[in-house]
């Protein structure tokens, strides 16, 4: 490991940046390494433009993805290589900025009965019943869930934070139910081998294979059911403090991004158990 590498590992540890960004960060900056066949530290910022360039048209990654490399070289330049700029100003394609297709509480009621497994299934209703993002939901463990306090604690959550997520009265019965009958020791839902938990890829395609079933053609991945769970909540008067704790949200301005699907909008005491009110069947 060269020392360039070891610093910037240790500059995103003492940041409590998580594993997957730490691996994204690291695969970009030796991207962009083998890309020239010399230290980044010797680049000029014309050739890091250049670089950029080559990601769009020889490599046609998206927007999103171009813009993962820049934070993650521009990371690398100033907590490694203590530079405050990089000679240039970097350009990377803008963000398309598109409104998600909103799943009505009907086609969530269908997607979650698409799966007769009943860890497929329970995998997908915890994933609406709280909120979560796909990271977070496959990483619980069954010691998170306080049954008592009918709350699930998330730990190293986005921003490696932790957070208590809100069990409902429905949810909470529906996973002792389903610990009854399957018994995970340790991951909530675990992976093939028990040993590990399920994994991002099979979670999101578990999502797709229902979806289809259910014969819904909107876009959007498993995250759909998170912003289903975050709309829904808005639609029930939850207040907007609370859901950006449940979701959370660092600023509350990404939570108020849900607003726009909730016109007229009023802050209440409601908000609570979404799966009461979906018509599941028994």
């Amino acid at each position: 490991m060269t020392p360039l590498r070891q610093k910037m590992i240790d500059a995103m540890l003492m940041r409590g940046m998580s594993p997957r960004t730490q691996r994204s960060y690291l695969m970009a900056v030796t991207e962009l390494a083998k890309y020239y066949h010399r230290s980044p530290d010797q680049l000029s910022g014309e050739e890091l433009q250049a670089f950029f360039l080559a990601l769009v048209k020889e490599r046609h990654l998206s927007p999103a993805t171009c813009r993962l490399y820049l934070n993650a070289i521009r990371f690398f330049y100033l907590h490694v290589l203590d530079r405050d700029s990089f000679g240039v100003k970097l350009h990377v394609p803008k963000q398309e900025q598109r409104i998600p297709e909103l799943l009505m509480r009907s086609e969530v009621s269908r997607i979650l009965a698409a799966h007769s497994n009943l860890k497929h299934r329970m995998l997908l209703t915890t994933c609406y019943g709280c909120g979560l993002r796909v990271s977070e939901l496959v990483s619980v463990q069954v010691r998170q869930l306080d049954g008592e306090r009918r709350l699930l604690r998330v730990e190293q959550g986005k921003g490696a934070k932790d957070r208590a997520v809100i069990l409902s009265p429905t949810l909470l019965q529906w996973l002792r139910d389903y610990w009854r009958e399957l018994r995970p020791p340790h991951w909530l839902f675990p992976g093939v081998d028990q040993q590990s938990p399920l994994s991002i890829a099979s979670a999101q395609k578990l999502f797709h294979t229902a979806k289809q079933r259910a014969g819904i053609k909107k876009i959007g991945g498993i995250h759909s059911l998170r912003h289903a769970y975050a709309t829904h909540q808005l639609e029930d008067g939850m207040p907007l403090h609370q859901l950006q704790y449940q979701l959370g949200h660092q600023n509350i301005r990404s939570t108020l991004r849900y607003v726009h699907w909730v016109p007229g909008y009023r802050e209440s005491e409601g908000g609570g158990d979404l799966l009461s009110k979906l018509e599941l069947p028994s």
